[in-house]
Formats: C-alpha cells, sequence, structure tokens
C-alpha cells in the first residue's frame, strides 16, 4: 500500500453550497492525521497551470458558511486532450503530492476517473445541484438549492395570489428535471414540465385553465430549463388562449447555485470529505464518496462515469395527483 503524505485538494466544474465545508473537512482531517494538504485553485485548469498553495487549518476558517468555492472552479478544454492530462499528472509530481481530492459533477468525476487510470490515488466527492451524479442518494448543493427555490416559489404565491396570475417559474435543470420536479411537489405547482417528460402546450393550458375554473387564486407552473417547451413559448400560448390568468415569467436562474449551505449539505459535505482522506489513507483509488441510505461508502468512478442518476419518474404522477 502506498503512503499517502501529501494530498491536494481542487473544485471543479458548476458550484455548488456545501463545497466550501467539503474543503474544510478535507484539510482538517488531513492535518489531524498528519498529512500535507494542497489547494489548487481553479480546478483542473489551476492543476495544469501549477496554481496551488499549502492550506492549514486556519486557512479554511470562516468559510463553513459560505456558499461557492473559495478555491475557485473553471472550465478546461485542455484537459481533455491527452497533452493537458500528461501536463496535470507532471505538476502532481513535481508538486510532490501523492493523492487528490476532487469535488464536482459527472464531468468532474471523469476528470477523476482519468488521474486514476494515470496511478494516481484519487477519490471523488460528488457535488452538484441537479443531484445527477449516479452512486449517491444526494450530492452536495442538492438540498440548499431546493430550499432557495421553495422560498422563492412560496414568495412569488403571495404575489401571484394577490393578482390572480399564473406564473412561470423557470429553475436550472437543462439535463436533469430533479430540481424542477422535486420543488414543484413540495411547492404545490399545478404544473411541471421537464426534460424527461413533455407534455404539450394544450396540456399545460388546460391545466391553467382548470385552476381557474376551480376557483384557485394563482396557478405556478414549474419550468426545467431544458424542457421542450420555453418559458417564452409558452408564456404567449397561455395569453393567446385565455386561460383566466394573467402570466408573468421569474427565471430563478443561478441564484439556485448560490447561498449560504443547509444543515444538511454541511454534514453530508463534512462526512464525504472525513471519507475521501480516510479512503486514500486506507489505499482506496479510483473511486467515489456516495450516500446511500444514512451511510457514505465508495462507488467506482467506473461506474460513475457510465451511469447516470435518474429521476423518479413516479413523482410525476405524485404532482398530478396533489395538483387539485
Amino acid at each position: 500500500m502506498m503512503s499517502i503524505r501529501r494530498i491536494g485538494v481542487l473544485t471543479s466544474g458548476g458550484d455548488a453550497p456545501g463545497i466550501n465545508p467539503a474543503i474544510r473537512s478535507v484539510v482538517r482531517l488531513a492535518i489531524y492525521r498528519g498529512l500535507e494538504v494542497v489547494g489548487i485553485e481553479e480546478g483542473y485548469d489551476g492543476l495544469i497551470r501549477g496554481e496551488m498553495r499549502s492550506l492549514r487549518a486556519r486557512d479554511v476558517g470562516g468559510i463553513l458558511q459560505r456558499g461557492g468555492t473559495f478555491l475557485r472552479t473553471a472550465r478546461c478544454p485542455e484537459f481533455l486532450g491527452r497533452q493537458g492530462q500528461r501536463k496535470a499528472l507532471r505538476e502532481l509530481n513535481e508538486s510532490g503530492i501523492d493523492g487528490l481530492v476532487v469535488i464536482g459533477g459527472d464531468g468532474s468525476m471523469k476528470g477523476a476517473q482519468v488521474m486514476a487510470q494515470m496511478n494516481v490515488p484519487v477519490v471523488g466527492i460528488p457535488s452538484s445541484i441537479d443531484n445527477d451524479v449516479w452512486g449517491t442518494d444526494m450530492s452536495i448543493g442538492v438540498d440548499t438549492a431546493l430550499n432557495t427555490i421553495m422560498d422563492a416559489v412560496d414568495k412569488l404565491r403571495d404575489t401571484a395570489s394577490s393578482h390572480q396570475r399564473a406564473f412561470i417559474i423557470e429553475t436550472m435543470g437543462r439535463n436533469c428535471g430533479y430540481l424542477a420536479l422535486t420543488a414543484g411537489i413540495i411547492c404545490g405547482a399545478e404544473m411541471i414540465l421537464i426534460p424527461e417528460y413533455e407534455v404539450s402546450l394544450e396540456e399545460v393550458a388546460t391545466s391553467a385553465a382548470n385552476a381557474y375554473d376551480r376557483g384557485k387564486s394563482h396557478c405556478i407552473i414549474i419550468v426545467a430549463e431544458g424542457a421542450s417547451i420555453n418559458v417564452n413559448e409558452l408564456s404567449v400560448f397561455l395569453s393567446e388562449h385565455e386561460v383566466g390568468f394573467e402570466t408573468r415569467i421569474s427565471i430563478l436562474g443561478h441564484i439556485t447555485r448560490g447561498g449560504s449551505p443547509s444543515a444538511f449539505d454541511r454534514m453530508l459535505a463534512t462526512r464525504m470529505g472525513i471519507h475521501a482522506v480516510d479512503a486514500l489513507i486506507n489505499g482506496e483509488t479510483g473511486v467515489m464518496t456516495g450516500l446511500a441510505g444514512r451511510d457514505i461508502v465508495t462507488v467506482p468512478l467506473d461506474e460513475v462515469v457510465e451511469r447516470k442518476r435518474e429521476i423518479n419518474l413516479d413523482h410525476v404522477a405524485i404532482a398530478k395527483a396533489l395538483a387539485r
């Protein structure tokens, strides 16, 4: 078993609330276990450029409650090629880093798998507000993002009811409708549009008109950004078909990514960070930490990158049944 003395930690891909608590737990547990820690700035791009700095316990003080990632993140097309990957490996070797923790979404896990195939001891930690990373019941950032959406929708409902309007609310979710579907259920939406389940403009109009006829004071329609019907198209269609409500559009956008992480996300991130460090120390590599029920487990990266966590389409039926 290779002895781990110095580990690097990087964050890659989209930011998510809870990444900073994950970094903090990696740094502090590694120091507690007698290891040195190096923070790699701006993801794989920073790794290729050698943008690194030593991290001590005080360096990660005060970041527990902060959203985003204090190590910053960036896209790195160069890392997709063999030459970029060799540059990354060279920088790790020159810096004396003999273990790597990668925090990010499915693309970041593919990068971690590449490093593992180059014989770098590596463990991934999933962070993705879309909750689409295979091998974990929940990724870091999902809970906070849902709470942000819920707060926004609750407030929009207040004004929708005051003016008897239909609010079309767009959430993030270009390829995955998890946020829109879950938010639609917990916020009592009349209609939910997601990439995985197509509905027609006529179906949405009928749902909105029925809500008006039943005497509802508002109509909430939640749309994932990757749904086949976009919010502008839908707003025009509803207006032309006189469903009873005036329509308004609200695009939540990147506000969903920010904010102080929830208690759940802080604890999940902390546990995953601890498990990642201990996995490296115990000789595990080419794995990702994941939540399985109440337990933190490790899942082979080969499995993670080959599959995508799908939404539960049974929840579509639940949403329809409750929209009365």
